[in-house]
């Protein structure tokens, strides 16, 4: 195989299926059946300087994607896989990586640049490769410029793929000594500058220490602006990259730079390409969320001891700033309307500005009006269009009472704008501001409502002319009437759209009929907003709603009709069906109340027949909202749901076995605690299945770990339906529980991500355990929870005493200690007296300040009370 690998890394890169397939074969059943020699020979290929280009990149490629893996379970696999070589295979494979970083070919010292970083991921933390960073720096000063930039490379390449607690201080001091002077002006090859600027960006994670120290601080940043100046365009965007990635890592330490860097992006966003404008731009975007999170965080509040200060740097700069941004927005695109993925000047500006106008609210009006009012009605559509988009970018942020009277005043502007304005882009950015006017100044909550029942008859009206115009404005007005119809969710009994209803629901569904409506996202748009009109509609449409079922049914079976013709743009028959099976489900959930299920009934078999056929596609979108349909079905059907089981058991089960689409397994076992709510005891028959697999997805280190929590609360739904039928499950479910416990008490957060999970995990835990306390209530066969009953409340304690559980916990954890009072009575008084939930943290709970803890608590004493007295 060595002999011949050149040419079979040459035939898997050829045009010829045939030979290509072999070739790929060949190198698997290597890789599998010898694979020290396979990787042994990999770098050699790579690093062999009379070999083709074509095969040693290939080589180095393989060898990477035999380091790394997306998945972490294969991940976990590769590095056990490397780190058990023979010591002599992977030196030698070393020794050919770092000789390849001096290769006169370019793409053979990149790839190998990428190969050493993965190696430093997986043995840096093993404290292997000691010698590693130490060899890179001393070839930075000895070696041609194309080896220095490729050295600078895989420096920042390592940065990039180890943790900073895995170098220490005084090799992070020199890796950044030579990035910067990679970076410095007097570095004479541009190739090694933005090879070193690259390498920053990806090293700021490690320079805390540096940027701690004033002078070395002063430095970096120096060198950085200095960079944004370079004649090289690639070398400027980087410098720029740098400066948006030290805006977010390092905000508290910009105060002495700010102005500085506000010439530098001013003078970028007004006269540089732009690429690197967007840069500039998006740095000050990078300052918004700062000092939103700061200002959420910290609601405004700021003693000298907070943490992270707002240093109100978009404050300071808005009389500048803003002017700048309202430029960018009259510099459009033609027919960027229509492309979905266009990014560009004007709407990084529009983006902006609205991140501004969160930062600083009422502020930004009063320097955005006289814009507006200038430009609103120009004859060139580029200055309306940019009026209409400041407009609209403005309207989160500022309060309703600054806005409220300008609104009230624009929004018949806007209206007939959007009827009879001649240029599509106007159209749609009207169209898209309408919407955010209904998003962020309609509903219940406002004092003075910007829709009343003068002009509620002309604004829905516009919106359904403008269904009809071209797709892409057509899609941002289903998006309007989706938050026209959102603010009306609380608004009791009747709403003002009910006399609108149908009208709206059949011109939802003709757009959906639109031959074009595949493009812009418009039949997803219509779907979306008919979902959310028949959710926030009133009894008094439930009628209409009825009739909606038939309709929807109808649409998904020609999804399965083969003589349905495609449709166009290769729009898939499972996103439609996907969608169709979510307009179904908002409806079943619309008419499960006991007034008007009978609707549902009366097509339940229908219905599921649909659900079962869309299966059979097995397609995983479709599969998702299938599945969540069902649930649904099973709510508003209870006990009867039992004659759909047999057929719908074998894709419960497939939904529960699929591993690589995780939020399919995530949604089955979410349908699983449905189905057991709407059968009680009539799943029995289906509990040992189902239990088999929740207890291999538990243990799989294949399924994606946010699944694990959910399938704790699903042995409570379980145990709930079945009682004290559970106890034959105990062997298996009480163990996994109790270690799942003891690991989630044990867990010191490092991180607000890691935190997260942790009280998901105990919050699924907790949920367990309260459907099998609450399973058991009454049965003579109670006993059987003495045992756990320990476990339980020292769990409880431990996370107690840790403080660092969400309100969500809590309510739970206080919610066990009473289940576990009420169920066992006299037999858990001892225990409960002598825990610390039963005192200090029913006590915590008592006095919460979240009405839902305080019941719980009350409650909990109330059997607790019992419990000691029996």
């Amino acid at each position: 195989m060595v002999m011949e690998s050149t040419q079979i890394l040459l035939n898997a890169q050829v045009v010829d299926g045939t030979v290509r397939k072999h070739a790929e074969e060949s190198l698997e059943q290597f890789r599998k059946q010898n694979f020290p020699s396979y990787v042994f020979s990999l770098a050699g290929e790579l690093v062999n300087e009379e070999k083709p280009v074509e095969s040693r990149k290939l080589a180095g490629v393989l060898l990477k994607n035999a380091l790394d893996a997306k998945e972490q379970h294969r991940k976990f696999e590769y590095v056990k896989r490397w780190l058990s070589l023979d010591v002599g295979v992977k030196n030698q494979v070393k020794t050919f990586l770092l000789q390849t970083l001096s290769s006169p070919t370019h793409d053979a010292r990149s790839t190998a640049s990428q190969v050493i970083a993965k190696v430093a991921g997986i043995e840096l933390p093993q404290k292997q490769w000691p010698e590693l960073i130490v060899s890179l720096l001393s070839n930075i000063h000895l070696v041609p410029p194309h080896a220095k930039q490729a050295t600078l490379e895989t420096l920042g390449y390592i940065c990039e793929e180890v943790s900073p607690d895995v170098v220490d201080q005084d090799q992070v001091n020199k890796i950044l000594t030579a990035v910067v002077q990679g970076m410095n002006a007097s570095e004479a090859n541009n190739n090694v500058r933005l090879a070193a600027t690259r390498a920053l960006y990806n090293a700021l994670g490690f320079a805390h220490a540096n940027f701690n120290n004033d002078m070395e601080r002063d430095y970096i940043m120096r060198v950085v602006c200095e960079a944004t100046l370079s004649a090289d365009v690639k070398i400027r965007q980087a410098a720029f990259e740098c400066l948006v990635a030290i805006s977010s890592t390092y905000y508290e330490k910009l105060s002495p730079y700010i102005k500085d860097i506000f010439s530098i992006t001013a003078k970028a966003v007004k006269e540089d390409l732009e690429p690197i404008a967007l840069q500039a731009m998006e740095f000050w975007s990078s300052i918004c969320d700062e000092e939103i999170d700061i200002l959420e965080e910290y609601g405004g509040e700021f003693s000298g001891d907070s943490e992270v200060p707002c240093f109100y740097f978009i404050k300071q700069a808005l009389p500048a700033l803003v002017p700048m941004l309202l430029e960018t927005l009259l510099k459009q695109e033609e027919g960027q309307d229509q492309d979905e993925g266009a990014w560009n000047i004007a709407m990084a500006g529009g983006t902006c500005l609205g991140l501004v106008a969160r930062t600083v609210g009422d502020d930004i009006v009063p320097l955005v009006m006289p814009f507006i009012q200038e430009n609103i009605q120009q004859p060139d559509w580029r200055k309306r269009e940019a009026a209409t988009y400041a407009f609209g970018s403005i309207l989160e942020g500022p309060s309703p009472d600054k806005l409220a009277p300008i609104v009230n005043i624009g929004l018949n502007f806007m209206l007939n704008a959007l009827m009879t304005d001649p240029n599509s882009h106007v159209k749609d950015t009207t169209a898209w501001t309408l919407g955010r006017i209904f998003e962020f100044l309609h509903g219940s909550a406002m004092e003075s409502p910007i829709i009343t029942q003068g002009n509620s008859q002309q604004i829905v009206t516009v919106l359904l002319h403008s269904m009809k115009d071209a797709p892409n404005v057509a899609e941002k007005a289903c998006g309007a009437l989706y938050f026209l119809a959102q603010g009306y969710e609380d608004s009791g009994s009747s709403s003002p759209l009910t006399p609108y209803f149908q009208e709206i629901v059949q011109s939802l569904i003709n757009v959906t009929h639109r031959e074009d409506a595949s493009e812009s996202r418009l039949r997803t748009a219509a779907y979306e907003t008919l979902n959310e009109v028949v959710r926030c509609s009133t009894d008094e449409t439930a009628a209409l709603v009825a009739q909606l079922i038939p309709v929807i049914m109808t649409e998904l079976h020609k999804t399965m009709d083969p003589q349905t013709p495609s449709f166009d743009g290769g729009e898939k028959q499972s996103e439609l069906q996907g969608l169709l099976c979510g307009c179904l489900q908002v409806i079943i959930q619309k008419l499960s109340s006991e007034s008007t299920k009978y609707v549902v009934l009366q097509y339940a078999d229908q219905i599921m027949g649909l659900f079962l056929r869309v299966f059979a596609c097995r397609s995983a979108t479709v599969h998702e909202e299938a599945m969540l349909a069902i649930g649904a079905l099973a709510y508003a059907t209870g006990p009867d749901f039992v004659k759909y089981m047999n057929d719908f058991y074998k894709y419960l089960e497939m939904g529960l076995q699929n591993y690589e689409e995780y939020q399919v397994c995530a949604v089955t076992v979410g349908v699983v605690g449905d189905v057991c709510r709407a059968l009680e005891d009539k799943i029995l028959p289906y509990c040992d299945g189902i239990m088999t697999q929740l207890l291999k997805d538990l243990s799989s280190d294949q399924l994606h770990r946010s699944v694990k929590p959910p399938i704790f609360s699903c042995f409570g739904d379980i145990a709930l339906a079945i009682g004290d039928n559970f106890d034959k499950y105990f062997t298996y479910a009480m163990p996994m529980l109790q270690s799942a416990a003891e690991l989630s008490s044990r867990t010191s957060a490092t991180d607000d991500e890691i935190l997260e999970y942790t009280n998901l995990l105990r919050n699924g835990i907790l949920e367990a355990y309260s459907g099998i306390l609450q399973g058991f209530k009454s049965s003579p066969k109670t006993q059987l929870l003495i045992p756990y009953s320990t476990h339980i409340l020292q769990f409880i304690d431990s996370i107690y005493l840790e403080k660092d559980m969400d309100d969500a916990v809590m309510k739970t954890a206080i919610g066990v200690v009473g289940d576990l009072a009420d169920t066992l009575g006299n037999n858990a008084s001892v225990l409960i007296q002598q825990s610390l939930s039963s005192r200090d943290f029913l006590n915590e709970c008592l006095s919460s300040t979240d009405p839902f803890i305080k019941e719980s608590a009350e409650w909990a004493r109330l059997t607790i009370g019992r419990a000691i007295a029996a």
